[in-house]
């Protein structure tokens, strides 16, 4: 069974910086396209930012892009989000998501494997 466990949460204010952690387990870490997903309250889950499996490919959502990085350390069976320029809007619950493909995707129904998520509070 895949597990995946997030980690680094917490409150930050608007302009700074948290980067979040997702250790895997169950397989081998290496193989698959990871991603990150987040759901605020009364919206539906959305995608974030997505890393191929060796993490020489990234995508990301309209809304993050340029101030968040996906990046993976496949030694530590471990993908990280590194967010910076941290706006109110980017309060939620994030997701970390594993697919059973190589590459990088932002469709939804790819992600077969799913963290508990970790809160993500940005204040004004």
């Amino acid at each position: 069974q895949v597990q995946l466990v997030e980690s680094g949460g917490g409150l930050v204010q608007a302009g700074g910086s948290l980067r979040l952690s997702c250790a895997a387990s169950g397989r081998t870490f290496s193989s698959y396209a990871m991603g990150w997903f987040r759901q605020a309250p009364g919206k539906e889950r959305e995608f974030v930012a997505s890393i191929s499996w060796l993490g020489g490919t990234t995508i990301y959502a309209d809304s993050v892009k340029g101030r968040f990085t996906i990046s993976r350390d496949n030694a530590k069976n471990t993908v990280y989000l590194q967010m910076n320029s941290l706006k109110p809007e980017d309060t939620a619950v994030y997701y970390c998501a594993a697919t059973t493909v190589k590459y990088a995707t932002m469709t939804r129904g790819s992600y077969y494997y799913w963290g508990q998520g970790t809160q993500v509070t940005v204040s004004s």
